[in-house]
């Protein structure tokens, strides 16, 4: 059975934005649920946010990390930095749970690290959240719609949040260099009053990656967006809109960031065409 061809096969989800007082720290909760699907693979692909999942049922099956060093593992929650590299994740056809976009602002206030502390690694919820984390396991379980799942989030995250801040230079430098429109690094340090190099450093001591590895992922994370949501758009007019040379380099980097070209993973992946629930659909 092919992702595109089932009959019988569910590949569903909802999205919402947070709270208002938690937006600078989350930009989005996305549920998902994947059932009667063959066994196979998911590929969790990299973007310039730090990741947040908290599963329902069944825990999440990574066989392969994205720091390279690091052995597979199996999670009821986890979270996980910036990286330039999907985690492969097996399932037997079913997947369930909410993940969490969190801005490097929210690894302070919410998690309590930077996010260069955590890196490409992958770590259990429970080693940075304590007892709140079982609490999210336990309480998202329990509620059997996606409403009230949000809701849930927004309280015990409202609970959590704690006053943050990051140096106001790397912050305008990193607005800078997530907005798109083919921005150069020099250009940025130029913008902050710092040299290249002096903004470099700084950059990679607290977000674990460089300027120009955010510059690739946020046009990375805006062409998987266009292609997961608009499934009449041709891999030419997403080049074209995300700011690629053409289609060919779009192609490269994907080969680079997720380790098969757009058209691929469009075949192979289930979540490739998730769609929104029906609004009465608030079953589990």
């Amino acid at each position: 059975m092919s992702v595109a061809d089932s009959d019988t096969a569910v590949s569903s989800g909802a999205f919402r934005r947070p709270a208002a007082s938690l937006r600078a720290l989350v930009s989005g909760y996305d549920g998902y649920r994947l059932a009667g699907f063959e066994p196979g693979i998911h590929l969790g692909l990299p973007s310039p946010c730090l990741t947040v999942i908290v599963t329902i049922d069944e825990p999440l099956d990574i066989a392969a990390q994205a720091a390279p060093d690091q052995a597979p593992g199996r999670y009821d929650t986890l979270a996980s930095g910036i990286a330039t590299a999907p985690v492969t994740i097996r399932h037997d056809g079913n997947q369930h749970g909410v993940q969490l976009a969190l801005s490097p602002l929210g690894a302070w206030a919410l998690l309590g690290v930077p996010t260069a502390a955590l890196g490409a690694w992958v770590v259990g919820l429970e080693d940075l959240l304590g007892p709140d984390a079982g609490e999210l396991t336990e309480r998202l379980s329990l509620e059997p719609g996606w409403d009230g799942r949000f809701a849930i989030l927004d309280e015990i995250l409202t609970r959590r949040a704690q006053p943050a801040e990051i140096d106001p230079h790397l912050t305008r430098a990193w607005r800078l260099l997530v907005a798109g429109g083919g921005v150069r690094v020099a250009d940025v340090a130029h913008e902050v009053g710092w040299s290249r190099r002096h903004l470099v450093n700084r950059f990679v001591a607290e977000y674990g990656v460089t300027p120009k590895d955010v510059v690739r992922l946020s046009r990375f994370d805006r062409s998987h967006r266009m292609l997961k949501g608009a499934a009449g758009a041709t891999l030419a007019d997403v080049s074209a809109v995300c700011g690629y040379y053409d289609q060919a380099h779009m192609a490269r980097d994907w080969r680079d960031l997720a380790g098969v070209p757009p058209s691929r993973w469009r075949e192979i992946d289930p979540f490739s065409f998730v769609q929104d629930p029906d609004p009465d659909d608030g079953a589990r």
